[in-house]
This record gives C-alpha cells, structure tokens and sequence, in this order.
C-alpha cells in the first residue's frame, strides 16, 4: 500500500512544484495518509481545497480504501 501512494505522491509532486509547493508523504495508518505540504503550500488559504478536492480525490480514485488525507504541520 504505501508503495503505491509513494508513488501516487510523486504523480502529484509536479503539480505542487507549479505553484512554488511541495508534498512529503509521512505515513498511512488506519486508512488515512499523512502528509505534509511544503513550501508556498504550506500556508496557502486554499490548503484544504488541495488536500479534499485534489489530493484525497486523486487517492481515492487509484485507491478506494483511503478515507481521507492529513496534512501534519511539523
């Protein structure tokens, strides 16, 4: 599983760079996975239309099981 998103974090990755982002994959624990957004993501106002309506959809559609998307501010 975490395989497959690692590699799904890397289809995404291109996209972020665009806009001056990044995306870390963190971990996957009880069908949720952990990331964190880098960069001019890390405190945009549109962080969370990123993570519902672009990451998680992206996920959900290569993965059915992923409930949702976390983003970790460390």
């Amino acid at each position: 599983m975490e395989d497959k998103i690692i590699e799904l974090v890397e289809k995404i990755r291109p996209y972020l760079n665009m806009d001056g982002g990044d995306i870390e994959y963190i971990k996957y624990e009880d069908g949720y996975v952990y990331i964190k957004l880098i960069g001019a993501c890390s405190d945009c106002m549109f962080q969370d239309s990123t993570i519902n309506d672009g990451i998680l959809t992206f996920f959900k559609n290569e993965i059915p099981e992923i409930k949702g998307v976390i983003n970790v501010s460390i």
